[in-house]
């Protein structure tokens, strides 16, 4: 893999991550008709590393207030914990603090919560993810899934539930839908947008509580690849893989901001359309290309 095949890559990365078209199906018949797969799937984790510094770079206010309340939380969690250790001892009645005591701590809580499903699916469903990329017609399968995903969502009646009105049942089953949509070619943040719709969340939050999900979803698959991280840059270079992270950083920048007017206008369908060519497209390659 060249050095312009890294750009064109990461140019997909940052387009399809954030709009609705999944970047790891587009990723994957790309890498599979250009032959490109020597790549291996640590330039894709790279490529999303990108996207993940668009995220921060979108949201660092939200994320820096993520940061510090989620540090309170283990504070408070753990003074209370000692509180109940003492009490044991004491037979005192012990003194609990509040723990979710506004609406960014109790947003922290929720992102944790949607993470574990995430983790568990991801962790276990390597392998089969892996395997998935390697062909066309699994991608084109679940682009024209995504694309059923889209339809149903500009149908969706508009919520009003922010972090305060969230459960953590609507955390969990978020949390399960993007750890469904590792597959290539579910799309993650249409996925878990819609199912962030179907819970109630007023859109805006839908988006971005989809995109700052993503962030512990994207460190957790890098942490996974680094023990073939050495091994798949050898085969390239490691030039390639910092243009590609560098490119899908700017792209994924503008997208996200392109997506926040595309949830609120209701406008999900015209990718919806361009899902379902594309999956239609890959699933007949699948028989001609090796």
């Amino acid at each position: 893999m060249g050095l312009l095949e890294a750009i064109f890559l990461g140019i997909i990365q940052g387009v399809a991550e954030f709009l609705p078209i999944s970047s790891s199906g587009h990723l994957a018949i790309f890498e599979k008709i250009f032959h490109m797969d020597e790549a291996g799937f640590s330039f894709d984790v790279f490529l999303h590393m990108g996207t993940l510094v668009a995220v921060f770079a979108v949201y660092w206010k939200d994320i820096l207030r993520l940061i510090v309340d989620g540090i309170g939380i283990i504070i408070d969690a753990s003074v209370n914990a000692l509180s109940f250790l003492k009490s044991l001892r004491t037979k005192e009645a012990p003194v609990y603090r509040r723990v979710i005591k506004n609406a960014y701590r109790k947003f922290a809580l929720l992102i944790i919560v949607s993470t574990i499903p995430t983790a568990i699916i991801g962790y276990l469903g390597k392998e089969l993810m892996d395997k998935a990329s390697d062909t066309l017609i699994v991608p084109g399968i679940c682009l024209m899934i995504t694309a059923i995903l889209l339809f149903m969502s500009d149908q969706i009646p508009d919520g009003d539930k922010t972090p305060k009105k969230t459960s953590y049942f609507n955390a969990v089953f978020i949390g399960v839908c993007q750890g469904i949509a590792t597959l290539p070619g579910i799309s993650r943040s249409g996925t878990t947008i819609t199912s962030g719709l179907l819970c109630g969340l007023r859109r805006d939050f839908a988006v971005k509580y989809s995109f700052i999900m993503s962030i512990p979803a994207i460190i957790g698959a890098m942490m996974l690849e680094i023990p073939d991280m050495g091994r798949d840059i050898a085969l390239t270079s490691a030039s390639c893989y910092v243009a590609g992270a560098v490119v899908s950083a700017i792209v994924g920048y503008i997208c996200i901001r392109t997506m926040l007017v595309v949830v609120r206008n209701k406008k999900f369908k015209y990718f919806a359309y361009y899902c379902a060519v594309v999956g239609l497209i890959a699933v007949i390659a699948s028989f001609f290309v090796s």
